[in-house]
């Protein structure tokens, strides 16, 4: 398998956070960020082929079971794991893997898997556009039920910046599409590379707060070690749940590649961009980014050989 530059340059980020958190602290990283985040979106909407997305709307089975599996499945399925931390639903750690939980799938790489097992298409992207959508109202009022009691959460607040910050600049870029679209199109590899490097300064300055903090000084070995369990516990038992559950339905092959791959897909991008409205500059933030990006990279590997697998089977 090739390897990936992303997952490498975040794992860089976090290492040049550790050693040199102080590095870009000259940089208005605060207003780059929010301005890249923007543009993230904006950009999004531009690519959006609206063919594309009308030509998967009517296989609704599969659009039920995927964000079933997004908001209701995946999020149910950490509370399992409650008992193993202490504080319970107080717990940092606990909130991370909810957090993690009750994420929208992400868009690039479900689609990009799809088409490479040979999957349905249309149906991908479909979902993976309107999980971002679901997600920006969902995601912030699932993670209120145990937020809230902390009193350091306003859901109202966290819904109109997220609405700011994402929903607003994907209107945009549809309202252009007609002039900007096939240019956004034409270039996508190169607005991936803008998307990913505003997603690294995410990840360096969050692990930055959090090591200036002194808060990973508190999370011990053990703590990764279970972290990383459930991340795996969790994408295993998601995929092969709802295989299971295509078969007992008498979905075809290339609709059950389609709800397995997007049904267990959780975004990095929503999941940052999410983190830094949520959680600002808090100390914790690069807490809450880790079971995220250890999913990221464990999804990314775990998928691309699946797909592969798939994508055989179909030629054969």
């Amino acid at each position: 398998m090739k390897i990936n530059g992303f997952i490498l340059a975040l794992l860089g980020a976090i290492v040049l956070a550790f050693l040199f958190p102080d590095a870009l602290s000259k940089l208005p990283l605060k207003y780059i960020i929010d301005i890249g985040i923007g543009f993230i979106f904006f950009f999004y909407g531009l690519k959006l082929a609206p063919a594309e997305f009308k030509a998967g709307l009517l296989n609704y089975r599969s659009h039920i079971l995927i964000q079933v599996t997004t908001f209701i499945l995946f999020p149910l399925l950490t509370l399992v794991f409650i008992p193993f931390f202490e504080g319970g639903t107080r717990s940092d750690l606990w909130l991370s893997i909810f957090f993690l939980g009750v994420l929208p799938s992400t868009v690039s790489s479900s689609v990009v898997m799809v088409a490479l097992a040979k999957g349905n298409l249309p149906t991908a992207i479909f979902n993976a556009s309107i999980s971002g959508i679901i997600g920006i109202i969902a995601t912030p009022f699932l993670l209120s039920i145990f937020m809230l009691k902390t009193g350091e959460f306003e859901i109202q607040t966290v819904i109109s910046k997220l609405l700011l910050q994402i929903m607003l600049p994907i209107i945009s870029g549809l309202l252009l599409q007609v002039w900007l679209g096939r240019i956004a199109r034409r270039y996508s590899k190169q607005l991936g590379l803008f998307d990913k490097g505003i997603i690294i300064l995410i990840v360096y300055t969050s692990f930055s707060n959090s090591f200036n903090s002194g808060l990973f000084e508190t999370v011990t070995f053990t703590d990764l070690l279970k972290i990383f369990g459930i991340v795996l516990t969790l994408f295993f038992v998601v995929y092969f749940s709802i295989g299971l559950a295509c078969k007992k339905m008498g979905i075809n092959l290339k609709d059950r590649i389609t709800i397995q791959f997007c049904g267990t897909k959780k975004s990095l991008v929503h999941g940052s961009v999410m983190m830094k409205i949520i959680f600002g500059a808090s100390a914790s933030a690069g807490l809450f980014l880790l079971p995220i990006m250890l999913y990221h990279i464990f999804q990314l590997l775990m998928i691309s050989v699946f797909a592969e697998r798939y994508g055989n089977r179909i030629d054969g």
